[in-house]
């Protein structure tokens, strides 16, 4: 029994004892920009992300790019918790069960070796610093389903801006090389599988400026993704999407259309995802948090945090549950954390 599963077991015992955590992920209620702001507290942002994680995992048991994904890495930025343990033991349980006779075993799709290896890898360094020998033979498998145009075959559910191109799930996978610890992406492994997504990159630009923010933070931890005129016009560009109440807003860093067929409106208010996940990048790519932007980012977050501790974030696809919230959360808090804020 591996140190997170022994204090999960043990965690499972104190925490219905104290009264909270078992039943936690019930009492919350549904995403929504009518919610009431509260008082700012990054230990209510964590304990909404860890909530609705383990609400997630229990009932659907898969992972998602907008929830539990989201939580694996934003998590250990913030504290651990036995919400936490409870989704990293899911994770480890699946990638270390794919190769079991069992077809429910198996992953359900090549994207989801990609994203529990960047999830498992990313929890690591900002947890024990060590990569633990599941999340390495993940890494080590992800490079197994590389195509040879160096690319992945990603989820192509049309929920952006995560489960919707091919361009996303590889960038995704030299995020998880690159910040994986004890210098994973060293290895012969992922030296070769490096270079091939290298070639990707250079025969497909980024459909828009989302997507060209995440190839900022993969090269934060990857060498000669992006060179350094790519790198300062991404950053002005981003830049220049800033609102004048100091946030973000995700539809004004792609062009999504909605499933109804009508167009995400690129002024629509700033909202958690393209703040938290903005302020994120920055910091990642050298931007200062002293910096105004920053600052102003930072303070937008620190006053658009729900009673409940999520910060709200329209779908860009269907006004169903607003699940991006989720995923908007994760960034805030990572962005804060980024920050020195607590």
């Amino acid at each position: 029994m591996s140190p997170r599963t022994t204090l999960l077991f043990a965690l499972s015992v104190l925490i219905p004892a104290l009264g909270f955590g078992a039943d936690a992920p019930a009492k919350l209620g549904p995403n929504s920009d009518t919610e009431a702001m509260g008082e700012f507290s990054t230990e209510r942002g964590a304990r909404f992300l860890g909530e609705v994680s383990v609400k997630w995992t229990r009932e659907r048991k898969c992972g998602t790019c907008h929830t539990n994904y989201a939580h694996m890495m934003a998590g250990p930025l913030v504290k651990e918790s036995p919400e936490l343990l409870e989704v990293r033991n899911f994770f480890e349980g699946r990638a270390g069960g794919w190769d079991k006779p069992e077809k429910s075993a198996k992953p359900i799709a090549e994207g989801e070796i990609v994203a529990t290896a960047a999830a498992l890898a990313f929890n690591d360094a900002a947890s024990t610093g060590k990569l633990h020998p599941i999340t390495r033979a993940a890494l080590d498998r992800m490079w197994t389903i590389q195509r040879p145009d160096g690319g992945w075959n990603w989820f192509d559910c049309d929920l952006p801006p995560s489960e919707d191109d091919d361009y996303y799930g590889t960038v995704l996978a030299a995020i998880a090389a690159g910040h994986a610890p004890e210098a994973y992406k060293e290895t012969d492994a992922a030296r070769r599988g490096l270079d091939k997504l290298r070639g990707y990159l250079r025969a497909t630009p980024a459909p828009h400026l989302h997507h060209r923010a995440l190839l900022l933070w993969a090269s934060a931890g990857v060498d000669d993704l992006m060179d350094k005129a790519d790198r300062e016009r991404t950053i002005a560009d981003l830049l220049a999407k800033q609102r004048p109440d100091g946030g973000w807003c995700l539809t004004s860093l792609g062009k999504w259309e909605r499933r109804d067929g009508t167009a995400n409106p690129e002024d629509a208010p700033s909202d958690g995802y393209g703040t938290g996940y903005v302020v994120y990048v920055l910091r990642k790519a050298g931007v200062a948090p002293d910096a105004e932007p920053i600052r102003r980012g930072v303070a937008w977050l620190k006053t658009h945090q729900r009673a409940s501790g999520r910060w709200f974030t329209r779908s860009p696809s269907l006004d169903h549950a607003h699940y991006l919230t989720h995923a908007g959360t994760g960034f805030a808090l990572m962005a804060l954390s980024a920050c020195g804020e607590k």
